[in-house]
């Protein structure tokens, strides 16, 4: 059975209806749907990491550890740490203006701000909500994704459908953790990984031949614990209990995860070029979840890539959770000149189980500002005579 792309209808028998083309695997059609016309670009990213850092030596202070052995098993040197009037969405905020920023656009012209995190500030209201509010976007919704890792794939892809679909045409996705305040401090195993930090992007409709060219996303309930924060939910509420057994902090088996983090992002990778109609050897650079060094090393093998082709910084934020992905690529971004129409490849997996993958094309900036200037002009018009 299949229903019209809006949900409505009583969905007509299958075979008196052609199957539609996937509107993900090539943005050359995108011109031809209709009301489906526009695609989905990045025109501004920021990044905001805490004035405090934390290296492996003040590590070695706290716990049974040194500086070799963290490198050598993680590839991390330091991570940033949130002060104590930090919080998710207070250094989500600062990314955010970062990024509206380099995109020139006033935030009460985004439509949309969806905001990726583990650690939100409370369970309610929303992050999203707090950080609609202290930008001041006025005119946009706004809603939470928990993802974990994976969280700025998926909020990536969901801005995309929103602009594809005609719901939006300027969105804010920002990625924000404070995973230090969920860390066991005395388990060596967890607490030399995490990092905080928060990191955004504008995505803006364009009628180009560029953005976001595919998306793959995927999931596997864990229902064995493999990765998991236990307590604080309605599975198991707080209680003196809970604290005083850190339940409440991040839990992993690691060897596991090691294995299904390989495996799941070199084949979404794959699985996203093949829809994009692309090889590996059109990217120019991978972006990557920084979980850990041996990953990273061992995703690009799997890719058949060159260690330069894969951008790493984990040495200099250890895993940063839903904000790992968006602060390499603002970092990549502000340190590269992108030419139009080169091609990026975002990947990630993380708790949930998730993974997913994005293949970019970059756009041509500046004419995506014209676009937006010629949609604004009649609505501030209407503001003016209204």
């Amino acid at each position: 059975m299949v229903c019209d792309s809006h949900g409505n209808g009583d969905c007509a028998k299958a075979e008196t209806v052609p199957s539609p083309k996937r509107t993900d695997e090539t943005v050359v059609s995108l011109q031809k749907n209709g009301s489906m016309d526009y695609n989905a670009a990045i025109t501004g990213c920021g990044l905001y990491s805490p004035s405090r850092v934390l290296d492996n030596h003040d590590l070695e202070k706290l716990i049974d550890t040194n500086d070799a052995w963290i490198r050598s098993r993680t590839g991390i040197r330091e991570r940033h740490i949130a002060g104590p009037d930090e919080t998710t969405s207070s250094m989500a905020t600062i990314a955010a203006r970062r990024a509206l920023q380099d995109a020139e656009l006033d935030p009460r012209d985004l439509d949309l701000v969806i905001c990726t995190t583990t650690t939100p500030d409370y369970l309610l209201p929303a992050t999203a909500c707090l950080i609609q509010s202290r930008l001041g976007a006025t005119n946009a919704g706004a809603f939470d994704i928990n993802a974990a890792c994976v969280g700025f794939i998926y909020g990536l892809t969901t801005a995309c459908q929103f602009i594809r679909a005609g719901g939006a045409k300027r969105v804010l996705v920002v990625a924000g953790e404070t995973l230090s305040r969920f860390v066991n401090w005395e388990d060596r195993s967890t607490c030399i990984l995490f990092g905080d930090g928060a990191a955004a992007v504008v995505v803006e409709a364009t009628t180009q031949s560029a953005g976001v060219l595919s998306t793959v996303l995927g999931s596997r309930g864990d229902v064995e614990g493999s990765l998991l924060i236990e307590a604080g939910g309605s599975a198991m509420p707080a209680t003196a209990e809970t604290v005083a057994a850190n339940a409440h902090t991040v839990r992993m088996r690691g060897n596991e995860i090691f294995k299904l983090a390989v495996r799941a992002m070199a084949q979404s990778a794959r699985d996203a070029l093949s829809k994009a109609e692309l090889s590996i050897r059109d990217i120019r650079a991978v972006i990557a979840h920084q979980a850990n060094q041996r990953i990273l090393t061992a995703a690009q093998e799997a890719l058949g890539i060159s260690a330069e082709q894969m951008f790493v910084n984990i040495e200099r934020f250890g895993n940063t959770g839903a904000a790992s992905v968006p602060i390499a690529l603002t970092e990549y971004i502000q340190s590269n000149e992108i030419d139009v129409g080169e091609n990026l490849l975002l990947v990630a997996f993380g708790g949930g189980l998730t993974w997913g993958a994005v293949v970019l094309r970059w756009a041509d900036i500046a004419a995506v500002k014209l676009e937006r200037e010629s949609m604004l002009r009649p609505t501030r018009q209407y503001l003016k005579t209204g």
